[in-house]
């Protein structure tokens, strides 16, 4: 049977995590990794979660089978954190949340629920995404389209070509957006393109598939959601995939929601229903730790305070990264100009530099970037981030 299979392409960024491990220097910096590190290059556990730990460690009675939907109370919570709790969507009746295996598995049972909804859909998604995206959702099953959304340019988002290309979808097709903290080029939507895009999807017809996976890394827990809370405000029909691996730090505990808006509560019943039997054919129900650790710091007042300071904490040192490479590295021989990384939200940005710069990076200083040059803000450093402006000036001679 198994002498069919064909080896399967490494994936490039897997590959430089391996050729950084084996590289002796000292010196060496990771920005190809997509997680959180603080100043000491680690990814650590919040002191909100440890203390969840803790107290959930006292309350826990029991290892049985939670249910194919998750705690309830999670994604209660969930649901509050995302829309805020005074959101009129969600005492509407049209809301169905699950909890789900991380972001990605709240992205593949959305998806395969979409298709059984609409098999004929077209999925749009944006020029660049983060590179799992079109094959986990294309997995489902979906012809995947695509709209323009980053100007290698200007550096921005194309919003001209992007809002160009979402009039011409068709209605009942899916445009996957991102919520903020855009992966791989930290360019958001501003408040007022999240406003023209709610009104082309209106008058268009088609369901926004947002993709949150940064919440409170980009401007604020609230700023953040301003696109998914104005479309589940406007839309008849919005699905939001949600992930706690960033803004919690829980990246192996795999916590993540999927919510459903649809027209009528009725809908909502039927397709939670969907939902739960996609989860039970896949991975039958999500894991329990992470989520319970976020309900519990998001019905803690004092966990819940602390928590939000602990994350603000990390955006401001994102942000404050962004502002002393792009400056240290803004004076260079090449005349390349890098203050949208500035500009930019969230851990990542193209440095835009060409390929022949990254092979020099890596082989004569030990950078390690990926192909498309995007970098992890977060894998700089008070001590490293010298060296690697240097290192930058250097190769740009």
């Amino acid at each position: 049977m198994f002498e069919t299979l064909k080896p399967v392409a490494a994936d490039p960024i897997l590959g430089l995590m391996a050729a950084f491990r084996e590289d002796p220097r000292e010196t060496k910096i990771d920005l190809g990794v997509g997680v959180y590190m603080n100043d000491r290059g680690q990814t650590p556990v919040m002191d909100a979660v440890k203390r969840a730990e803790a107290k959930l460690a006292e309350l826990e009675k029991t290892k049985s089978y939670q249910g194919i939907a998750g705690d309830a109370e999670y994604n209660s919570r969930m649901l509050q954190l995302m829309f805020g709790p005074d959101h009129a969507v969600l005492s509407s009746g049209r809301v169905k949340s699950l909890q789900a295996p991380g972001g990605s598995g709240a992205l593949r049972v959305g998806a395969e629920v979409i298709r059984r909804a609409r098999p004929e859909a077209k999925l749009w998604v944006g020029t660049p995404t983060w590179p799992n995206h079109i094959p986990l959702l294309g997995s489902a099953g979906f012809e995947i389209a695509e709209y323009p959304y980053y100007d290698t340019a200007t550096r921005e988002v194309n919003i001209d070509l992007m809002l160009e290309t979402l009039r011409q979808v068709p209605a009942g097709d899916v445009v996957l957006l991102h919520g903020c903290c855009h992966n791989p080029t930290g360019a958001d939507l501003t408040n007022e393109q999240w406003d023209q895009i709610t009104d082309i999807a209106l008058e268009r017809g088609f369901v926004p598939f947002i993709d949150t996976a940064y919440q409170g890394l980009g401007d604020g827990l609230d700023e953040d959601a301003y696109g998914m809370r104005l479309m589940a405000e406007k839309l008849p029909e919005l699905v939001v995939a949600s992930s706690c691996s960033k803004n919690f730090g829980l990246y192996r505990e795999r916590t993540g929601s999927i919510t459903f808006i649809t027209q009528t509560p009725e809908q909502a019943a039927i397709v939670g229903g969907q939902a739960m039997a996609v989860a039970r054919q896949m991975y039958s129900m999500p894991p329990a730790h992470g989520a319970l650790l976020v309900s519990l710091i998001l019905g803690d007042e004092e966990l819940c305070k602390d928590w939000k300071a602990e994350l603000e904490e990390v955006r401001l040192r994102i942000k404050s990264m962004r502002t002393l490479l792009a400056d240290s590295i803004q004076d260079n021989a090449a005349g390349m100009d890098f203050s949208h990384i500035k500009r930019q939200n969230g851990m990542f940005s193209f440095l835009g530099i060409s390929s022949e710069h990254l092979v020099r990076l890596r082989e004569e200083f030990g950078i390690y970037i990926v192909s498309s040059t995007r970098i992890n803000l977060a894998g700089i450093n008070s001590s490293n981030v010298a060296y690697l402006a240097e290192s930058i000036r250097t190769v740009l001679k």
